[in-house]
C-alpha cells in the first residue's frame, strides 16, 4: 500500500512539473556604446515588461551594459525612457555582442539585429517623420520580408498602425515565426481585450450602460451633423458648421494631448490627410484637453496642419455630450452635404474607407 501511495505521489509531482511553463533560456548580453553626450545617463529597458534593466553614465564618450536575460528578449537603449517619442535603439538579446553609436543611431551585431536597426531607423526615423507614406511602405515591406524571422516582434506596434487591429490579428493567425514571440503574444492579447474595452472618458458605467453608449454612438451614422461652438488655438470662436457641409469630405477627429492611443494613431491620420487633402478631404481636430499649452504643443509636435478646436473643458467637454463620446480616439467621417457616413475609423480601416471614396 505504501508503495502504491508513493507511486501516486510521484506521478502527481511529475504531472505538475510537466504542466509548469518551460523557463526561457538565459543568455548573456554585452552592449558597447559610444556617444558624445558625456555625463548623460543611458538606460536599458525591457520592452516586454517596460521595466528599466540598467542605467550607466556616458564617460569619455563610451558606455557598456552587461548582464543576463531571456534569449530573444527585446531591449531598448535610450536617453529618456519616460518619453515614448524619444529615440529608442532596439535589439534582440541573441547572445551576440552589440555595438551601438548613439550619435547616428547605427548598430552592429548579429544579422538579425542589424536588419532591425535598419528598419527601426527607416520606419521611426526622419524619413517617416516627413513622409508618412514612406513609413507605411517600409512597415509593409518589413512584415512581408521578415515573416520567417523574429524581427517584426520588435516593431509590432507599427504593424497595428499600418494594418489595423483586425488586419494584424489576421496576419498572426497565419502563424508567422514572430507570432510566437512573448512580446507579440502579449500585444495580441491586449488588442483582443481592447476590442471589448475602451479608454473611458467617464467612469462608473455598467456593461449594459456601455453597450447602450455604443449603440447611441452608432446611431449618428446616416444622420446630419449636429453643430457646436468652440475656440481655436488663438481663442477665436468658431462653429463646426463653418467647415462641415461645405462641399468637402470632413473627418472630425476627437483626441487629446494626454491620450496615448490618440497620439499613436495621429501619424496614421496625418498620412491620410497628406494623401487625400488635395482630393477633397479636410480634417477638423476637436480636442478634449483642459489646458491650452499641452494642446498647442501636441499639435506642433505631431505635425497636424488642419483646423483645431476645443472648449478646454477636458473630459467635461460639450462635444462629449453632443456626440456621446465615451472614449477617445474617436472620429466622424462627414460627406460633402453634412451627413455622417462612418465613425471610429482607425489604422488601415481609415485608409480603406478613404480609398473607397477618392480612389488611389
Amino acid at each position: 500500500m505504501k508503495k502504491i501511495l508513493f507511486l501516486f505521489v510521484l506521478l502527481l509531482a511529475v504531472s505538475a512539473q510537466a504542466q509548469e511553463p518551460a523557463k526561457a533560456q538565459q543568455v548573456k548580453y554585452t552592449v558597447k556604446g559610444v556617444s558624445k553626450e558625456n555625463g548623460k545617463m543611458v538606460y536599458l529597458e525591457d520592452k516586454l515588461t517596460s521595466k528599466l534593466v540598467d542605467s550607466v553614465t556616458v564617460a569619455q564618450g563610451k558606455f557598456v551594459f552587461k548582464g543576463q536575460a531571456d534569449k530573444d528578449a527585446i531591449f531598448a537603449i535610450t536617453f529618456d525612457p519616460k518619453d515614448w517619442q524619444s529615440w529608442h535603439t532596439l535589439f534582440f538579446n541573441d547572445g551576440k555582442t552589440i555595438s551601438v553609436n548613439m550619435n547616428d543611431s547605427t548598430l552592429k551585431g548579429s544579422p538579425l539585429n542589424e536588419r532591425l536597426a535598419y528598419y527601426n531607423k527607416e520606419i521611426l526615423g526622419l524619413p517617416s517623420s516627413y513622409y508618412p507614406e514612406y513609413k507605411y511602405k517600409m512597415t509593409k515591406k518589413m512584415f512581408e520580408e521578415e515573416r520567417e524571422s523574429l524581427l517584426p516582434a520588435a516593431l509590432i506596434v507599427e504593424g497595428q498602425r499600418t494594418f489595423g487591429s483586425k488586419g494584424l490579428l489576421r496576419m498572426l493567425d497565419e502563424k508567422p515565426a514572430y507570432a510566437q514571440h512573448p512580446k507579440v503574444k502579449q500585444y495580441a492579447e491586449g488588442i483582443k481585450r481592447m476590442a471589448t474595452a475602451t479608454i473611458a472618458v467617464s467612469s462608473g458605467r455598467t456593461d449594459k450602460q456601455k453597450a447602450a453608449d455604443r449603440d447611441a454612438k452608432a446611431a449618428f451614422i446616416g444622420q446630419q451633423f449636429t453643430d457646436f461652438e468652440m475656440v481655436d488655438t488663438l481663442g477665436n470662436t468658431h462653429k463646426i458648421s463653418e467647415y462641415v457641409g461645405k462641399g468637402h469630405w470632413v473627418l472630425v477627429d476627437f483626441w487629446a494631448s494626454w491620450c496615448g492611443p490618440c497620439l499613436r494613431e495621429m501619424p496614421n491620420v496625418v498620412a491620410a490627410y497628406e494623401k487625400y487633402h488635395t482630393k477633397g478631404l479636410d480634417i477638423v481636430g476637436v480636442s478634449l484637453d483642459g489646458n491650452r499649452i499641452p494642446w498647442v504643443k501636441a499639435i506642433i509636435k505631431q505635425n497636424m496642419p488642419w483646423v483645431h478646436l476645443s472648449d478646454l473643458k477636458g473630459r467635461e467637454s460639450l462635444v462629449s455630450k453632443v456626440y456621446k463620446i465615451d472614449a477617445i480616439p474617436d472620429n466622424l467621417l462627414i460627406d460633402p452635404q453634412g451627413k455622417i457616413v462612418a465613425r471610429e475609423l482607425y489604422g488601415e480601416a481609415l485608409h480603406e474607407k478613404l480609398k473607397e471614396i477618392f480612389g488611389e
